[in-house]
Parts: C-alpha cells; sequence; structure tokens
C-alpha cells in the first residue's frame, strides 16, 4: 500500500498542472475553487475563480455582499445554489471571527460535504483526510479491481477507507499533495474513456491493468436516462437595449436570475428571423433552444430593458449569456 502512495507523490512532484489555487495555501481560497470545481471542469473553473476573488478578496467582502452580486460574479458557472450557499457559509465565518480548522467544523459549513471538507483540511491545515470524488473512486476501482457499484453509499464508504488507508500510510508528506496527486491522476490520466496507462504511475500496481479490464471499471449501474427539451428564446432590442425576464423567488431553480423570454411568456411577440440554436445540459437535463429576432413592447416587471454593458452586473442565465453571444449582444 506505501508503494501506491511513493508512486503517486514521486510522478506528482515531477509535474502537473499550474492550477491558481495550487500555489496556496489560504483557506478561503482553496475552499472558493474547491467549490467552484463541483461540477466543473478546472479549466472552465480558473477565469472565474480569478475574477470572483479580485471582486470578493476576503470572506468579510463577500460576506457583506448582496446575494444579487455574488450571483451575478457567479454567473456562467451554473449550480448556483453553490454560490448563494457561499455566501451564507461567508457570513458564518465571519460570525466565528475566523475560518474552522478542523475537518469537523468545516464540514458544517453551508454547502460544504465530506469531499470538500477533506480537500479543505489537508491542503490548507495539512489534516490527514482523503478525499473522494469521481476521479479517486475511478482510480481506487481500477487499481483494486473492484467492480462494486460506485452509486452505492457502501461502496464509496470502502472506496474512502482505501484512498485513507493509502494516505495514511504516506504520513511523512503533506496530505494536501496527496490529495492533489490522486485527484491529479483522475483528471488527467486514469480518464474514463482512453485512459493513458502507459504513462500512470501506478500502472504496476494496478489490478485493473494488469488484467486488461481498465475501461470496465468503475462500474456505476443507477444511471437516469437523459431528457432532451426543447424552446424558443427571444432577442428582443429597442433602442440598443435588450429585454429580459427576471425568475421569481418561487421558482424552484435559478430564481432571481434573469433571462430571456419565451414565446409563451410574451405571447403577443412577433417573431422576425430565426438567428440560430444554442445547446446547454444540466446533468441529465439536455437543452435546445432555437434563437430568434423578435418584436415586443413591455417593460413591466419581471421584465425590464438592459443596456450590454449592464449585463455583467446582474445574475444572467447560462442560456441566455450564449443566445446573446450568437445574437452578437455579448
Amino acid at each position: 500500500m506505501s508503494h501506491i502512495a511513493d508512486l503517486l507523490i514521486d510522478w506528482y512532484r515531477q509535474g502537473h498542472r499550474d492550477l491558481p489555487w495550487r500555489r496556496i495555501t489560504d483557506p478561503y481560497r482553496i475552499w472558493i475553487s474547491e467549490i467552484m470545481l463541483q461540477q466543473t471542469r478546472a479549466q472552465a473553473v480558473i477565469p472565474y475563480y480569478e475574477r470572483f476573488l479580485a471582486r470578493f478578496p476576503s470572506v468579510e467582502s463577500l460576506a457583506a455582499a448582496p446575494e444579487q452580486a455574488v450571483l451575478a460574479a457567479w454567473s456562467g458557472l451554473g449550480y448556483y445554489s453553490r454560490a448563494r450557499l457561499l455566501r451564507r457559509a461567508a457570513q458564518q465565518i465571519r460570525a466565528a471571527g475566523a475560518f474552522p480548522g478542523e475537518f469537523a467544523a468545516i464540514r458544517e459549513l453551508p454547502g460544504v460535504g465530506d469531499y470538500t471538507a477533506a480537500a479543505i483540511a489537508s491542503i490548507a491545515f495539512g489534516l490527514p483526510h482523503a478525499v473522494l470524488d469521481g476521479n479517486v473512486l475511478r482510480v481506487v476501482a481500477r487499481v483494486e479491481k473492484d467492480g462494486s457499484d460506485i452509486g452505492s453509499g457502501q461502496t464509496r464508504e470502502r472506496f474512502r477507507s482505501i484512498a485513507q488507508e493509502w494516505l495514511d500510510l504516506r504520513a511523512a508528506e503533506p496530505p494536501g499533495i496527496f490529495n492533489q496527486a490522486l485527484m491529479e491522476l483522475g483528471a488527467t490520466v486514469c480518464l474514463v474513456r482512453k485512459p493513458l496507462c502507459l504513462l500512470c504511475p501506478l500502472s504496476q500496481v494496478c489490478r485493473a491493468h494488469a488484467t486488461g479490464t481498465v475501461e470496465q471499471l468503475p462500474v456505476k449501474l443507477r444511471r437516469k436516462e437523459p431528457v432532451r427539451l426543447e424552446g424558443v428564446l427571444l432577442i428582443i432590442r429597442n433602442r440598443g437595449k435588450v429585454l429580459l425576464r427576471e425568475r421569481s423567488a418561487s421558482e424552484r431553480r435559478m430564481a432571481g436570475f434573469w433571462e430571456l423570454p419565451t414565446p409563451e411568456q410574451l405571447p403577443g411577440a412577433h417573431i422576425l428571423a430565426a438567428i440560430g440554436t444554442v445547446r446547454h445540459t444540466i446533468t441529465h437535463h439536455h437543452y435546445t433552444f432555437q434563437v430568434a429576432k423578435a418584436l415586443a413592447v413591455r417593460s413591466r416587471q419581471p421584465f425590464r430593458w438592459f443596456r450590454p454593458r449592464e449585463l455583467s452586473e446582474i445574475p444572467l442565465s447560462t442560456t441566455a449569456r450564449k443566445a446573446l453571444r450568437l445574437a452578437g449582444v455579448l
């Protein structure tokens, strides 16, 4: 087991992706990065991470910010409940007077689960808690040649214990380095499809590699069928402004966000010409929207006119952002 940790850390120290959150041990900045990295690729996160920290450089500035300002800074990253919980957690940290330095206390922050708490605890505070995300599950399943269902809580706990054993047997090394090495391996080498086994530092100890079963693992039995949805988004302009609709507080998803209206929301709109198509995916939901220029006169709530330069100051839905870029407004 110790051999696995030795191989992994030695490989990581020879070279890895230069990500901005790997140059620091500041718990606030590590926390922001880990929340952003939930369900989002690292390369996509970098510009949002840098802009967000430029706007909210401290826990205090984030805690004091209006929710709409936080959502606007988060706009485009998706899964917007993360931003709301981030702000709530910042307010709790400010009230406590300092960022919590123990795993259990970090875990109690809104929006923080076992994985995020382990990442912050190990990287920022050097605490020996192994992380378990999709990348780590994949590495463990293949190294151990374990075909158990990773959708099962029991399997995940067993895999977490295995990762913890690997970490504990390299106690002389900073736990954060081990965790980052393990996640880096899953993100860059032990890929879902076409894993790069010839470049993998663990290939000599990987049981799935030895038996030619790498691409059959991990196993996830409960897969949700994709849901495909279609619609139309209207680009309505007047004197250089564009018409948007605000989602109400009672709407289940993305309350308070601004989006482009649909023909159903503006039954009197007159469609002039098709512009093109935009697509967007949220988990297993796949959206396809036809984007069209239209005419309408509407200024009452929940509709409002915005100048293009104002769009960066409001929480704008990702589908609206894509459609407005397609239309040349952004």
